[in-house]
């Protein structure tokens, strides 16, 4: 069943139907690019934002189940040549295994940097934008933990910025303090290398994306990130009015009063669109 294209997103924060798997790789990056323009004219001149692929390796499997395998032993060779008898006593059946197909498939994620290239381009802090493999057991969160923590040690802020509701949480919080945080869908995590101290967007559904203070060098002022406004940027630029069909609930789970809010923004917005036409 086919449902009329919304021209416009209709939440006033992250669209959450966004997390659809065949959607999302193409929003993350699109995403990412837009918040690499959109902090640049507050790093010159000093700092420049770089767009930078993190690879990491998946390793699938496929099984595959055979034939019967037949092998035959030098034995059992020689005794055909000869003609005996033995060449049939000789042959094999090899119990039926499982065979498994390897499928070795490098995964390229845009991170940002922001670097200072009077100082050989040394990495002042990282952003990252959560993709569903890191926040499952896998090789894409541990690549994600273990770069994390290399940026870390070599004196990198982070920014940690979550747009999905599903998973486990990957931000480098402490779990006691986001269950302190009441109800919340979406969060953007800043760890300040100097000084060194945590600070938290959590947002709910129906909210407004943050604007966030990201660090730069001590002694120099944030550069302003209004994540809402490069969410919107991203969303109207992209594909998405004739790839997301709003006649289903969003992927994921949510409660009913989430999933009525979902379905009255919708509604609100085509009436509205309607009524202009």
């Amino acid at each position: 069943m086919l449902y009329p294209v919304v021209m416009h997103c209709p939440f006033p924060g992250m669209d959450p139907y966004l997390e659809r798997s065949e959607i999302w790789p193409d929003f993350h990056d699109r995403l990412t690019t837009h918040i690499s323009e959109a902090l640049q004219p507050f790093l010159r001149p000093r700092y420049v934002a770089l767009t930078r692929d993190r690879l990491y390796v998946v390793e699938a499997d496929r099984p595959i189940y055979p034939d019967v395998s037949v092998l035959e032993t030098r034995r059992g060779r020689e005794g055909a040549e000869l003609g005996g008898q033995g060449a049939r006593a000789s042959t094999l059946t090899a119990d039926r295994p499982v065979v498994v197909d390897l499928f070795r498939e490098e995964v390229r994620e845009p991170v940002i940097h922001i670097v200072e290239p009077a100082a050989g381009n040394r990495i002042i802090t990282a952003i990252e934008v959560l993709s569903p493999d890191n926040k499952v057991t896998g090789p894409g969160r541990d690549s994600y933990l273990e770069k994390r923590e290399e940026l870390w040690s070599g004196g990198a802020s982070l920014v940690e910025i979550d747009l999905l509701r599903q998973g486990e949480s990957t931000v480098r919080v402490p779990r006691e303090k986001i269950a302190s945080l009441g109800a919340w869908r979406y969060m953007v995590a800043v760890s300040r290398f100097s000084p060194p101290r945590r600070e938290i967007y959590a947002r709910k559904l129906e909210e407004r994306l943050p604007r966030v203070a990201v660090p730069l060098a001590s002694g120099d002022a944030d550069a302003l990130l209004d994540l809402e406004a490069a969410f919107e940027r991203t969303w109207d630029a992209g594909p998405y009015p004739e790839l997301l069909r709003y006649g289903e609930a969003p992927p994921g789970e949510l409660t009913p009063e989430e999933k009525e809010w979902c379905r009255k923004a919708i509604e609100a917005l085509r009436a509205g669109a309607e009524g202009r036409q």
